[in-house]
């Protein structure tokens, strides 16, 4: 995926008969998917561009209808591909809001200003999303909730985190 993209999620199934997709949004509250026009599809090598028909919330997914794919052997193809979208497609943010793309790059500290590592992705999995932290001797897999990451600074590109005992020793 380019610099540029923003996966937005992954397509896990199909819907129905005429060629609806169910897609797992990394955020479950983000609004992206249902203003955008274009969506970018990525499987290994394999890179495609469709227009937005219809977005809709189901559930726990999404489901998506892409122009051009207007039957469940079609949509059955794109399964397994990740969703994304052009960077400037993204709704704008409230002030203190960032979109998780962002931090990668952020550097982590502890809450007594001591260096962890830097983000270098963030790994969204089924108990949510982690916080991938590369560190001098090894990785660090920081929970991406409030009880453990205190203080997310974008102009000075830092994340402040309250790590139980233990956590940074796994």
């Amino acid at each position: 995926m380019s610099e540029n993209q923003i996966a937005l999620g992954d397509i896990v199934a199909t819907h129905g008969v005429a060629g609806w997709l169910r897609l797992k949004l990394f955020n479950p509250q983000g609004r992206t998917i249902y203003t955008t026009r274009e969506v970018n599809l990525a499987r290994g090598e394999t890179r495609l561009a469709l227009a937005v028909d219809e977005a809709k919330p189901h559930k726990a997914v999404v489901l998506i209808k892409l122009r051009g794919v207007d039957d469940m052997d079609a949509a059955q193809e794109l399964v397994g591909y990740r969703v994304s979208v052009r960077q400037d497609a993204l709704a704008p943010l409230g002030g203190s809001e960032y979109y998780y793309q962002e931090v990668v790059g952020f550097e982590v500290r502890d809450a007594k200003g001591d260096r962890i590592g830097t983000i270098t992705r963030i790994w969204p999995t089924q108990g949510g999303d982690l916080l991938v932290v590369a560190a001098p001797e090894k990785e660090h897999l920081i929970p991406a909730v409030r009880e453990f990451v205190r203080q997310i600074d974008v102009v000075e590109r830092t994340v402040t985190i309250e790590a139980p005992e233990g956590l940074l020793d796994l």
